[in-house]
């Protein structure tokens, strides 16, 4: 769906809309693949009709509207059809003609459809890595190469993992509900984990025209913010929302007119967003007021916040960053954040002693097909006059990454290396 502009239209509401509305149609199915194939089929009946009808001025109010009758239909011609799926079907006729005003069920802020969406995708019956890999599909509308991407592993990997996610929730007849009480603390640990996978998808395209997908940024602020009101005593559940409220607060000024990329230390930090930066300071202030003992996300919102308070990176205060690097690998050892650490102690004490740190993790799996890592090592190598080496180094990044920005920036600083 990228050709002509009609087809773009339509990629772009099933973008925003495809979330809420199968969460909608979760709800009343039980079942989040029902649900799934249901709204695709409303995707299909809109790519046939819109072309010659235009775009209805209320698309997800239509789309909803079309899943729900198709979904009698559907169900009533499956020759599987059986007392569940009567019920199901007599329950979308029912809405139908009860509830006409479609816009109010797309509108539902009490019960939060996503948020029950969310958590039936994180359930314990699913490993960490299914989990992901369907909220991230059936929350974030990307698609299996799009996770797969994020997720640093192959497509059919990713494909596998999600059909088996939906297949063991029937099969396990996990309930579509927020859990409660001590469940919830259990879950909350996944939940987190995915809506952060959600907001850097959002913040920095794995692929695509665009460096940033900001409706994926705004969706994963919304759920960190209802999280934080369903459990206001979770101090990781405000760490995170930290984390995302200072980390979108630079989204003004992360990409030049023309959307190339701006990196941290040359953007205009004037257009950073001062009330963004004051909710992540404060929601910060009552993570650190429920825990002494931070975690990863109130570490990383740390972080962040040495970033938010410096006026110039050059007033950064690199050596505390470095430290809370350091910090944060011991919380959660991994490859990435000691990339980070590289990169934080580079700032501190010289791009040498970086440079050292990542040569170190040159034969990390996970690194391999990682552009961030051959991009982090390029920029090292080039502030030491190793230009060859860099340029080597931004050519394998740009190889390696499938954002049309993000490559042509990277070749722009591999031919600066001369």
């Amino acid at each position: 769906m990228t050709g002509d502009p009609i087809a773009r239209t339509i990629e772009a509401v099933w973008r925003i809309e495809s979330a809420r509305l199968i969460a909608i149609l979760a709800r009343r199915t039980r079942d989040v693949g029902l649900a799934e194939d249901l709204a695709q089929d409303a995707l299909v009946a809109a790519m046939e009709q819109w072309p010659r009808s235009g775009v209805p001025d209320r698309p997800g109010a239509w789309l909803l509207a079309t899943a729900r009758r198709r979904a009698v239909d559907a169900l009533r011609r499956d020759k599987a059809f059986d007392r569940r799926r009567e019920e199901i079907a007599a329950r979308f006729e029912e809405e139908a003609r009860t509830e006409p005003d479609v816009d109010a069920a797309l509108d539902d802020e009490v019960g939060d459809d996503l948020l029950r969406l969310i958590f039936t995708a994180c359930h314990p019956v699913l490993s960490f890595e299914s989990r992901a890999a369907l909220t991230l599909r059936l929350l974030g509308g990307l698609t299996t190469d799009e996770i797969a991407r994020a997720f640093l592993v192959s497509e059919p990997t990713i494909a596998q993992r999600i059909v088996r996610a939906k297949r063991t929730l029937v099969e396990k007849q996990v309930e579509f509900e927020v859990p409660r009480g001590e469940e919830l603390s259990e879950r909350l640990a996944s939940v987190l984990g995915v809506i952060y996978l959600i907001f850097n998808e959002g913040y920095a395209a794995t692929a695509g025209d665009d460096w940033m997908r900001p409706s994926l940024c705004e969706e994963a602020l919304r759920l960190g913010r209802i999280l934080a009101g369903l459990a206001p005593a979770e101090p990781e559940v405000h760490g995170l929302l930290a984390l995302m409220e200072l980390t979108a607060s630079r989204t003004p000024a992360r990409t030049a007119p023309d959307g190339e990329p701006i990196l941290l230390a040359d953007q205009d930090r004037s257009r950073w967003d001062r009330l963004l930066i004051g909710r992540g300071l404060a929601a910060l202030a009552r993570a650190h007021a429920l825990s002494a003992e931070p975690g990863s996300y109130q570490l990383q919102a740390a972080i962040a916040a040495c970033h938010a308070r410096a006026a110039t990176a050059e007033a950064t205060d690199w050596s505390e960053i470095a430290r809370l690097y350091g910090e944060l690998t011991r919380v959660t050892p991994s490859a990435v954040i000691e990339l980070n650490r590289a990169m934080a102690v580079a700032m501190a004490t010289g791009p040498a002693d970086g440079l050292e740190i990542l040569n170190a993790l040159a034969e990390e799996p996970a690194l391999q097909g990682y552009s961030y890592y051959h991009a982090a090592r390029a920029d090292l190598l080039a502030k030491l006059d190793r230009r060859a080496e860099a340029r080597a180094a931004f050519d394998r990044a740009a190889a390696l990454t499938r954002n049309v920005r993000e490559r042509d920036w990277l070749l722009r600083r591999s031919a600066e290396c001369g």
